[in-house]
């Protein structure tokens, strides 16, 4: 697994950018950049489960490790969503299950570095590299409106 991290100043406030990262709306328009149609099902509170969800009910089942409100958000992904619900680890999972997905947000003068962390399998390298700095670009659209 490899540890893949992407920045991006934005001209807006950290509340501001966190609200774009973690509203409903806002959500799925940046995460479209990964999957047309993704959204999430969760309560947004530190321990809990969150569902990381396309159209088609696929998608991850992972664990908010951390959320430090307005600066850090952490995820720990634990499984596999088929039909919307959580399908036993197999030996293909088990080689993902503990990767983890940060977004921290740093006060730089009058901008915001958004950082975003994520571990990677070798296979899933480039899609990442290619679909990561657009979401961030979105972020940055949404926020700086």
């Amino acid at each position: 697994m490899e540890k893949l991290v992407f920045n991006i100043d934005i001209k807006a406030s950290k509340e501001k950018i966190w609200k774009v990262l973690w509203d409903d709306e806002t959500y799925r328009k940046w995460t479209s950049a990964f999957c047309e149609g993704s959204y999430v099902e969760t309560t947004w509170n530190e321990g809990d489960k969150i569902y990381f969800l396309g159209p088609t009910g696929e998608g991850m089942n992972s664990i908010i490790e951390t959320k430090i409100p307005n600066e850090y958000m952490a995820f720990k992904h634990m499984g596999e969503l088929k039909d919307f619900k959580e399908v036993p680890p197999n030996e293909e999972t088990q080689k993902w299950v503990g990767a983890m997905e940060t977004y921290r947000l740093t006060q730089k003068g009058d901008q915001v570095d958004l950082q975003a962390e994520v571990d990677v399998m070798e296979k899933h390298i480039d899609y990442f590299k290619e679909a990561f700095p657009k979401s961030l670009e979105i972020i940055k659209q949404l926020s700086e409106e």
